[in-house]
């Protein structure tokens, strides 16, 4: 019955798309996030729907959406750089074959983001985008929350519908993009237009941020924790009595402690002893195995190079309780580690033009949203949402950011969307301002004279 569900709602959605040729493009982001093909037991397995949507989608705006308004910005030139460079490396990677099999998802990734801006000429297409995005993570991340709420959870146990551990369905990576959507959730309260924002609407994105903050301590990942740090101390600078928020923000904290389950408040203690954690361990060896590593090999080892790693580290061990517990040091020996680290991801695979590229795209990102973010922030003004919605995907780009450092996602196609999000709004202000420029000054209209 379920696979039934999606093949009708799939349907449903293309047959929408005949008309409005956007449609597919967002039903190809639905696809990309929801990967519904892993959710059903027959009908999807076989098919290739992805392809379907994104070949249905560039066809549809090419045969059928004016493109008058469309703007080729220099990210998206970088994004296409990036994408040959990776694609050059693959060709003389180490191990070839692992290279090639995600080489084959990667390049779709960095094909897609650039190909996006081109489709949001409006607000509303801006709009409907982040909103597709959104209810998209939403089906994994409501699920995750109502089994946390539910006592369920654990680091690497919680169930997120499918036994994959990969894209979003990975613990860390879900709670990474959870956490930088709420700024976004934050915006739909106030400006949205597609749903106006009454008392459902809003009743639905207090609960759905909620189970946003729920995920992190479902799946126990400190990244998630980390995450709802940045973000409680980046919206301080939109607060107008930041006393009172931090004592609200320190109130929530200190009431909250007594309901986390031990899992979380367990796992979240050896933040503070690394060297006494296994995972934290490995992490500094993996990082210190790649910067020399990238030192023999300045333009990468191509995807997946990271199999050639071997690493040795020390874990601190503390026996028996007491004031003077033993401590005693295990030397661990291992290889084939990932790199937990988009950072040090793209310096092992893409070496440093591929890591220079990299941090090009998402700091040029950051600094034009906190442009626009200044330039529109009069509340009164015509584009008074403009303002708050480039710093809320200011915000959600420095998340992705902090979780980046722990998680090696650094071809996450939700980011790449969020970019995409970006780039079609500094072009559509841009486009909005160039208007208004060219419209010329009427004349003040004479007093009529008396008869």
């Amino acid at each position: 019955m379920r696979d039934l569900f999606f093949v009708a709602f799939l349907v449903a959605i293309f047959a929408m798309g005949l008309r409005r040729p956007f449609v597919l493009v967002l039903a190809y982001v639905y696809i990309d996030i929801v990967s519904p093909q892993r959710l059903t037991y027959i009908l999807l397995n076989t098919v290739p729907i992805s392809l379907i949507a994104v070949t249905l989608a560039v066809g549809g705006w090419m045969a059928m959406d004016a493109k008058a308004d469309s703007r080729f910005t220099p990210r998206q030139g970088l994004m296409l750089v990036l994408l040959l460079y990776c694609w050059a490396t693959t060709g003389g990677a180490d191990f070839p074959i692992d290279a090639h099999d995600k080489w084959d998802w990667v390049w779709k990734c960095l094909a897609f983001a650039a190909f996006l801006p081109l489709t949001l000429r409006t607000r509303l297409r801006i709009e409907a985008l982040l909103l597709f995005m959104i209810l998209s993570a939403a089906s994994i991340i409501i699920v995750g929350g109502i089994k946390t709420a539910a006592g369920g959870g654990g680091y690497g146990q919680l169930d997120l519908m499918v036994n994959n551990n990969s894209g979003l369905y990975e613990g860390s990576t879900i709670s990474t993009v959870a956490i930088a959507i709420v700024p976004l959730i934050a915006w739909f309260m106030r400006f949205g237009t597609i749903f106006r924002p009454d008392w459902r609407v809003k009743g639905f994105c207090l609960c759905l941020i909620f189970a946003c903050l729920l995920i992190p301590v479902g799946t126990s990942t400190r990244t998630g924790l980390l995450c709802i740090v940045l973000v409680a101390l980046l919206s301080l600078r939109n607060a107008r009595r930041k006393l009172l928020y931090l004592a609200m923000i320190a109130a929530a904290a200190v009431i909250a402690v007594p309901f986390l389950p031990a899992s979380f408040t367990d796992r979240m203690s050896t933040i503070k002893s690394h060297d006494a954690d296994e995972s934290a361990s490995t992490r500094l060896a993996v990082w210190q195995w790649t910067i020399d590593y990238a030192k023999a090999h300045p333009f990468g080892g191509g995807f997946e190079a990271y199999r050639g790693n071997h690493i040795r580290y020390e874990i601190r061990k503390t026996d028996g309780a007491g004031p003077s517990p033993g401590v005693t040091e295990q030397a661990v020996t291992d290889k084939a580690r990932g790199y937990h680290s988009a950072y040090f991801e793209m310096l092992g695979e893409q070496g440093y033009i591929g890591l220079a590229l990299w941090l090009a795209i998402s700091l040029t990102g950051v600094a034009r949203m906190e442009v626009l973010r200044r330039r529109y922030r009069d509340p009164d003004g015509e584009f008074a949402w403009a303002g708050p919605l480039a710093a809320a995907l200011q915000t959600a780009h420095l998340v992705y950011l902090l979780g980046a450092a722990f998680i090696a996602i650094a071809f996450q196609p939700f980011v790449y969307m969020l970019i995409g999000a970006q780039i079609g709004l500094d072009s559509y202000l841009a486009r909005r301002r160039a208007d208004t420029a060219r419209v010329p000054m009427r004349a003040p209209r004479a007093a009529p004279q008396p008869a």
